[in-house]
């Protein structure tokens, strides 16, 4: 099953400068404004490495960079192969939380082997942007985040040991999150984590479209001959790895905003969708989350069409949407973003799955206010509200084969990009 191995993290050394100034975001969420401060503070952030912009080939600078990084001693690989443990410290609701786990290589392996598992589709743009960075710098510079079941806990003591003393990374992110950084070389706590992985299988939370590049990045390698040996690290992908009943684990929702529809008529929506699902007005679109947190075991959604008020609708009969997903298990048929694209969205309102990938006709928002101020600007037809999708929800479709729609989950905090890197060779 599950194959994880130590390795020589690629890391920002002193002469960098402030540990915390030299740290980004996920790319995918970092704006071209953004991108710009984070190298205003400090020109070696990693972001000039993980989201190029500089040069008529913005790959080929990336890799010169990195390369005359690493000469000039900004950068450094460890001197011993490590296990690091990698944990977050931030609020939510004004409850202090935690998260804990461990970043190592994980074995690359086709998800029909059932080793690693998808959870969400991919579009082939990202991927092929990912695979252009990836073919010019040979290195893993943000984490795949993976999650396994660990009933007995044994991985999560062994890197609670690793964790036993004074971190070698503790920093406090431009928003308010703590990343404390862990790093292990002792044998026996690295074989004895790597055993209590051996029967695992790891559902990717998030990097999906990075864990398919770094897929295709090791088939191109073989294809070329360049891959000698099984141990080859271009067999392998840096990974943050965390027990998926960890406390700290938090999903919010991504909302659906519809924008610029030929024709929105609510009244014959909401007529539609009364053939499937029971619909409640409510006056006050501010208690939108209350309740639809009361709604969190049913499949349930709330529209948002005005500055007052809202829609919620919950699903009673499942036959048209059984019916138009015959192929899917039983596991996808219960999320309430299933429910949602294949009934209203495609079947209703015809936005088609290449549309919905596209952003033609919807726009994905995290924030509940976002999707209200799109409305009130008369900048979206309408918005849709969801419940975040359930843990135990997110491993049932990845046992059953299946993917959910693309943004169904949004697993906070986001990793922090730069803390570790991984050069293939």
């Amino acid at each position: 099953m599950a194959e994880i191995k130590p390795f020589r993290a690629l890391r920002f050394t002193k002469k960098a400068g402030d540990p915390a100034s030299l740290l980004c975001p996920p790319y995918d969420i970092v704006s071209e404004p953004e991108r710009r401060a984070l190298l205003e503070k400090n020109p070696y952030n990693i972001i000039r490495l993980e989201l190029p912009r500089e040069g008529a080939d913005p790959y080929q600078t990336a890799a010169r960079t990195m390369e005359n990084w690493i000469r000039d001693g900004i950068l450094r690989e460890d001197d011993e192969d490590s296990i690091y443990v990698y944990e977050e410290e931030f609020s939510v609701s004004g409850e202090l939380k935690r998260i804990r786990g461990l970043v190592a290589l994980l074995k690359l392996e086709e998800f029909e082997k059932g080793v690693v598992l998808p959870h969400e589709n991919t579009l082939s743009k990202a991927k092929a942007d990912r695979f252009a960075l990836m073919d010019a710098c040979h290195a893993n510079f943000s984490l795949i985040y993976g999650l396994f079941s660990d009933p007995e806990k044994h991985a999560r003591e062994t890197i609670d040991r690793m964790a036993s003393c004074a971190p070698e990374n503790d920093l406090i992110g431009s928003d308010g999150i703590r990343h404390r950084l862990w790093r292990s070389t002792e044998k026996d706590l690295i074989d004895s984590l790597a055993a209590a992985l051996r029967d695992k299988q790891i559902f990717i939370a998030d990097g999906h479209h990075r864990y398919e590049t770094a897929l295709n990045y090791r088939n191109y390698l073989a294809s070329k001959g360049l891959i000698r040996s099984p141990h080859d690290k271009a067999n392998y992908v840096m990974a943050y790895l965390i027990d998926l009943d960890d406390p700290g684990l938090v999903v919010f929702p991504t909302h659906r905003v519809v924008h610029d529809l030929e024709r929105f008529d609510k009244e014959e929506l909401l007529m539609r969708a009364s053939a499937w699902f029971t619909v409640t007005e409510y006056p006050d679109r501010k208690n939108a989350k209350a309740v639809l947190a009361e709604h969190a075991d049913e499949v349930a959604f709330a529209l948002c069409t005005n500055k007052t008020g809202f829609t919620l609708l919950v699903l009673n009969d499942r036959s048209a949407l059984n019916a138009a997903l015959p192929d899917k298990s039983s596991a996808y048929r219960e999320l309430d973003v299933s429910a949602l694209h294949t009934l209203i969205l495609n079947g209703i309102l015809k936005i088609d799955d290449a549309n919905m990938a596209n952003g033609v006709n919807l726009l994905y928002t995290r924030k509940i206010d976002e999707a209200f101020a799109l409305v009130d600007q008369g900048k979206a037809n309408c918005a849709f509200l969801l419940n975040p999708t359930k843990i135990p929800q997110i491993r049932s479709v990845a046992d059953a084969g299946d993917k959910m729609p693309q943004k169904s989950t949004y697993f906070y905090p986001k990793l922090i990009t730069g803390l570790t890197m991984n050069k293939l060779f």
